[in-house]
């Protein structure tokens, strides 16, 4: 076994800190190279660069996690490569092929198994897989060369507090546009959503909820994650948009609370005005697994879900994250290909 970084895993924050190796793969002359793992965390590249130029660039973010019996894990990987694969086609990038982004993975997970906490610690290796164009470009048009790259960090809850319910506020700027690039995972998305973000902080909200561009009625996503509900009878109930990014841990949750918990899900559009008979409001993604929402403020007006209104998460979100973490944590047996051993 491999010894560990001599860290303090229980007080790590979210934030990114070099580890020993990354992935780094090239696309010149039409095809993508065999790829290798270095020890340069730096990146040379052209000031005319696609990326730099017009923003063309796509991500991920997934996690491994060090299971009950010593094992390193990997959470479903499979879908982070399909979803960066559709991500990839929306930006005229050529998609980094599917099996080989799995195998990346792998092999740069095994290289920083060190880095990778302990079980127990709350702490995790978070992965970040990325594309960009990086051959010069100065007319509006695609880059024709590409560099994919995988970078590790070891992190430790996305909200300060862990998982303690937050307030959340309805924003008044559009997250994407109705027939945009809303359900892809590009960093133009993230670059939009920083401003809105920062002016939240400013007024004690941790995070923003955007509406529908269209209407402003229903209810989309927050700037990093997907939004659940649960109704008076304890049923989920998730928000359904064209515009909505296709979430690797909000697909689960659906899965958890069906096949594991016995729960009825409903995917469907969400309106502002019917949230206040919700009883529990969480955030989901893979940065914070679950989030609970104890508030949205509406311009003034508080919207409290009462089953998180307690200082904790509510009952059903609760029993949702445990599973979830008991799966990706090897203490509860998953359904088959969603836990990928590393090392």
């Amino acid at each position: 076994m491999v010894k560990k970084k001599d860290i303090d895993w229980g007080n790590l924050d979210f934030a990114y800190h070099v580890t020993d190796k990354r992935y780094v793969s090239n696309f010149t002359d039409g095809a993508w190279d065999g790829g290798a793992l270095i020890s340069d965390d730096k990146i040379v590249m052209s000031e005319d660069a696609g990326v730099l130029q017009y923003s063309q660039s796509v991500f991920e973010g997934l996690k491994a996690y060090t299971t009950e019996d010593g094992h390193v894990v990997c959470f479903r990987p499979d879908l982070n490569a399909q979803r960066m694969y559709d991500s990839a086609l929306r930006l005229e990038m050529p998609p980094f092929p599917q099996d080989r982004f799995v195998d990346a993975v792998k092999q740069v997970v095994a290289a920083n198994e060190a880095w990778v906490p302990p079980y127990g610690s709350g702490a995790s290796l978070y992965i970040r897989p990325y594309m960009f164009g990086i051959s010069p470009v100065i007319g509006v048009k695609p880059a024709e060369d590409y560099q994919f790259r995988i970078f590790t960090t070891p992190v430790g809850p996305y909200f300060k507090g862990g998982a303690k319910p937050i307030d959340i506020k309805v924003s008044d700027y559009d997250r994407a546009a109705p027939r945009g690039t809303g359900n892809i995972k590009a960093g133009l998305n993230y670059a939009m959503s920083l401003h809105a973000i920062v002016e939240a902080h400013k007024e004690g909200f941790a995070e923003n909820i955007y509406l529908d561009p269209a209407t402003r009625t229903k209810i989309e996503e927050t700037g990093g994650a997907n939004t659940i509900f649960v109704d008076a009878d304890g049923n989920l109930v998730i928000p359904r948009s064209d515009s909505i990014l296709p979430s690797v841990t909000r697909r689960s949750i659906e899965v958890v609370a069906r096949d594991y918990l016995g729960i009825q899900v409903t995917e469907r559009e969400v309106y502002l005005d019917e949230i206040g008979a919700f009883r529990e409001m969480g955030l989901c993604g893979t940065a914070a697994v679950i989030s609970p929402v104890r508030c949205i403020n509406d311009h003034g007006k508080e919207i409290v879900f009462e089953d998180n209104n307690r200082g904790e998460m509510g009952p059903v979100l609760t029993k949702l994250y445990d599973t979830l973490t008991g799966i990706q944590l090897g203490r509860i047996e998953g359904p088959e290909g969603w836990v990928v051993p590393i090392c």
